[in-house]
């Protein structure tokens, strides 16, 4: 059946967005199609304010609104200066926020090294991270990359560089999940399961 144009667009859009295949694309697609006209309205509006009102913080590069130079975890200062967590993307700093455990600052890389896909050190916000540790005042650094290749080289990279510099350099633990049982834990899981013990107090 050929659809005509803007809705075959609209599908279109909407298949290229992580997670959404071409069923899902046409099921939102004729949702919108049959909606009233100001819930169309305000998704426009907020994909354009979504572009156009956001921009990176000047010190930590997580998302803040244009005309700001600073996020308000970098503005605060109820948050300790001395300690930063590395993370690979905006959304990792929602994910720690949730837990209301962490009050330090944040560095967003906005990616991870992977030679395969010819990412070094300058494609992401590696040196803006050393110069952070540069100007001085930071005791420990936490790296919260991601336990996969790419995030495991990106940490020990930094390791690399900021260890030289005589600051604290600490890794998210890693291990089983609570409330799961171990014969479903992989083998990696496991293995840094036992390599990250602590003990019993």
């Amino acid at each position: 059946m050929l659809l005509p144009g803007p809705i075959q667009n609209m599908i279109t859009a909407f298949a290229r967005l992580p997670g959404v295949g071409p069923k899902t694309a046409s099921r939102l697609t004729f949702f919108l199609l049959k909606a009233p006209d100001d819930l169309a309205d305000e998704m426009a509006a907020s994909l354009t304010a979504l572009r156009s009102k956001i921009t990176y913080c000047q010190v930590c590069f997580n998302i803040t609104e244009v005309g700001k130079e600073e996020c308000e975890i970098c503005e605060s200062k109820d948050r300790q200066a001395d300690v930063i967590c590395v993370v690979e993307d905006p959304l990792d700093v929602l994910a720690l926020e949730r837990t209301e455990g962490y009050q330090g600052k944040y560095h967003v890389l906005h990616g991870t090294l992977s030679p395969i896909e010819g990412i070094g050190p300058e494609d992401i916000k590696l040196r803006e991270l050393i110069a952070r540790v540069d100007q001085g005042g930071v005791t420990e650094v936490i790296l919260a990359t991601n336990p996969s290749m790419e995030g495991d080289a990106t940490a020990m990279y930094l390791q690399q560089q900021l260890l030289p510099k005589g600051v604290q350099v600490t890794r998210l633990a890693r291990g089983l999940p609570v409330g799961g049982d171990l014969e479903y834990a992989d083998q990696s899981t496991l293995l840094r399961a036992l390599a990250g013990r602590q003990m019993m107090k």
